[in-house]
């Protein structure tokens, strides 16, 4: 997974900004890849104001950039 992070944190800098990096609890569906040894990173979607929440949630602007970055990963591939 290293690899993987370090790879992405490349492809980030080439557009321009600086991936970050964090361990936090809950689940998710990486939580099975990663569980069986597949590198996996996860919370690349799109993030949301309220995500979760009896509010509504507001997509923030970063898809574009966030797509951008997966395209990346997909063509190293």
């Amino acid at each position: 997974m290293a690899a993987l992070y370090a790879q992405a944190s490349a492809i980030a800098r080439e557009l321009g900004w600086k991936l970050g990096e964090a361990a936090v609890g809950g689940g998710s569906d990486g939580n099975f890849t990663a569980g069986l040894g597949i590198p996996t990173l996860d919370g690349l979607g799109g993030l949301a104001n309220g995500a979760h929440a009896t509010q509504r949630a507001h997509p923030d602007l970063e898809l574009p950039r966030r797509a951008a970055l997966l395209a990346g990963l997909i063509e190293s591939v």
